[in-house]
């Protein structure tokens, strides 16, 4: 079987490798691998929409794409070419990281109380698609060949090795495929469809010391804890403990001592000393988790400093050697300038607003582009730093509008657009930047890989701006337990709206602030943390139940050969994200059948409604998911 060459992660110039493919024909694509790519697009853009805004994590589409891509082209692609999985990938990648973009902060301008149309979304998006891609596009010969193992674009080469070893194998895809049933089935099962069994463990202590635990049995999440691992999992799952065990109770223990003529600060109807669990973490707990996200946010754009300065110097260096010239795309750029000060006018129907949240919108997201491809040289777009970058531009923005007067609801709905355009340059620049890393070590050409990534990017912000504005009621849900999480883009309506108006409980945001310097004090990931207190700890705790069965899994490993090892855990991780997209596009389904009628979800009553229902729907998810692994021998 041919094998990556040592030389795809560095050792060599970048000028001097030869790719995995020699003398590759200048093009690998065709009609029908468009049309592959675009329902990959389509499919991921969906389901990472759903379950970022579902949860607040979402998974890199590179991989789970190559596997699918592989089998696709392995069945119905002639000639079978590893450089026309790649396309399908590439685009599997687009789609995924507008949604990881969009789901940020445009869902924002609904928690604001705003009104998205669909086609101002869609403006401010494309913009941003062009933008992202042309700005980087600048600097890509000298990020992706000059650097050739000096930025290691870790997650580019694992998205090649999976192209390889798909190209000689198909059995991941037969475990995607298991995952996408079983993740599809109890989805349909429940809640999201046709709600014929409960899905939720819970247990609520209103009394003396108030407290919760709470379960949502859901394969999608299941899935993303498996993948993220058990570190990340169990931080998360310990903001969660400290918000339903020491916030709220400590909350509440005091607000038992207060006159009867006190009221809770968000709802004037209702006494501080009659607040319950899901009154205390709604109104309190949650600002304190949004002041440790702003925290987070502030630090981690503060130890970008340095990556933005030798991102801008090696940039302009060069640029004076010539080495950045080549496959660059100025109209692009332009396209993308030109669109979000157009969509601007257009919007806000005043000029000055356009041009000055305009320019400032193309300024931040110049800069931020750059620096998104060169992090993700080094960490991968798995860990791209979006939230730092994204707060710091919002910061910027709302002072901006603050000090020029433009404070007004609607004036707060144009300022989130502004912030859509940025965060999702962003976010497609570091999708596009590792995307076009592994073009480059498979040996595919560049420029028409660029265009199917534009066109993969396009389908992603008509879906994905299609599914806020068709979900924007269940967005709109509050609550200790809503529909949808969407823990970034609530800390950015409340950054936003509370900068402006000023009308925030800023103890507990200075508190939560606080926080999150102590947690960065300890070496302890801030925004992972202030993610549990942020979400509900009924999704925390499946995320952690996922990575708890890949421990699970990790441990029966030491008792088998490390080929057996391997390949459990590459088909366990294609297994999940057989269960993300599954779960993700039946539950995207179910939710517009409940929206238009067409179906009603029953409430399941007797055992089929009880806790007892979810513990039993929890141990048939944790077996599906551990059975067909362990039951690989060789």
């Amino acid at each position: 079987m041919k094998k990556l060459s040592k030389d795809a992660f560095g050792g060599v110039k970048g000028s001097d490798y030869k790719p995995y493919v020699e003398n590759a024909p200048k093009k690998s694509g065709s009609q029908l691998v468009l049309l592959f790519g675009l329902l990959l697009s389509a499919l991921f853009a969906a389901s990472t929409a759903y379950s970022g805004m579902k949860a607040g994590l979402t998974v890199a589409a590179g991989i789970p794409g190559a596997i699918i891509g592989s089998g696709l082209v392995s069945g119905f692609v002639k000639p079978k070419s590893i450089l026309s999985t790649n396309i399908l990938q590439l685009m599997s990648s687009g789609g995924e990281s507008v949604a990881s973009g969009i789901i940020f902060v445009m869902p924002a301008i609904i928690l604001v109380g705003g009104k998205l149309s669909f086609l101002q979304g869609v403006m401010f998006g494309l913009g941003a698609v062009f933008f992202g891609v042309g700005v980087f596009s600048i600097v890509q010969k000298y990020m992706l060949i000059e650097e050739h193992g000096n930025l290691v674009y870790p997650e580019s080469m694992a998205i090649a090795e999976t192209l390889v070893v798909s190209e000689n194998g198909g059995e991941a895809l037969k475990f995607m495929g298991i995952g996408f049933g079983i993740g599809g089935l109890i989805t349909a099962f429940t809640s999201s469809m046709f709600g014929l069994i409960n899905n939720s463990i819970t247990y609520v202590n209103e009394s003396f010391y108030k407290w919760k635990i709470s379960t949502e049995v859901n394969p999608l999440l299941v899935g993303v804890g498996f993948i993220v691992g058990i570190e990340v999992a169990i931080v998360i799952f310990a903001g969660s403990l400290f918000a339903n065990f020491a916030l709220v109770p400590i909350i509440g223990y005091f607000m038992q001592m207060t006159e009867s003529t006190h009221h809770v600060w968000d709802k004037t109807d209702l006494l501080l000393n009659t607040a319950d669990f899901a009154t205390i973490y709604s109104s309190y707990v949650k600002y304190i988790g949004a002041g440790m996200m702003i925290s987070g946010g502030i630090i981690g754009a503060l130890k970008l400093i340095p990556t933005i300065i030798s991102s801008i110097s090696e940039t302009l260096k060069s640029k004076k050697d010539g080495s950045s010239s080549g496959d660059t795309s100025p109209l692009s750029i332009l396209i993308g300038a030109a669109a979000v000060l157009i969509a601007g006018f257009i919007v806000t129907g005043n000029f000055m607003i356009a041009l000055v949240g305009g320019l400032l919108s193309i300024f931040l997201s110049f800069l931020f582009v750059i620096v998104a491809g060169r992090l993700t040289g080094t960490i991968g777009t798995s860990n791209l730093p979006v939230s730092g970058m994204t707060i710091a531009s919002m910061v910027f923005l709302t002072l901006l509008f603050s000090v020029m007067g433009w404070t007004s609801p609607e004036n707060i709905k144009h300022l989130l657009l502004f912030g859509t355009f940025i965060v999702l340059a962003i976010s497609v620049a570091g999708g596009y930047a590792q995307s076009q890393k592994v073009t480059f070590v498979m040996g595919g050409n560049m420029k028409e890989t660029r265009k199917y990534f534009i066109y993969s990017t396009v389908i992603g912000v008509i879906i994905v701006t299609g599914m806020i504005v068709i979900l924007a009621p269940q967005l709109a849900e509050t609550g200790s337990n809503p529909p949808f999480g969407l823990p970034q883009a609530n800390l950015i309506a409340t950054l936003t709206s509370g900068i402006i108006s000023g009308e925030l409980p800023w103890h507990m945001i200075i508190a939560g602030i606080v926080i999150g310097i102590i947690l960065f004090m300890a070496n302890i990931s801030v925004m992972s943390f202030a993610m549990g207190v942020y979400l509900p700890i009924s999704t925390t705790s499946i995320i952690l139940v996922g990575a708890i069965l890949r421990v699970i899994l990790d441990r029966a490993n030491k008792k088998t050969t490390e080929e057996v090892a391997d390949k459990r855990v590459s088909q366990g991780i294609s297994l999940s994200s057989g269960l993300i997209a599954g779960g993700s596009i039946i539950g995207l389904i179910g939710i517009i059948l409940q929206v238009t009628g067409v179906i009603t979800p029953k409430i399941p009553t007797g055992f089929l409604g009880s806790n007892g229902a979810g513990i039993v729907l929890l141990l048939l998810v944790s077996g599906a998911v551990l059975t067909p692994l362990l039951r690989i021998k060789e």
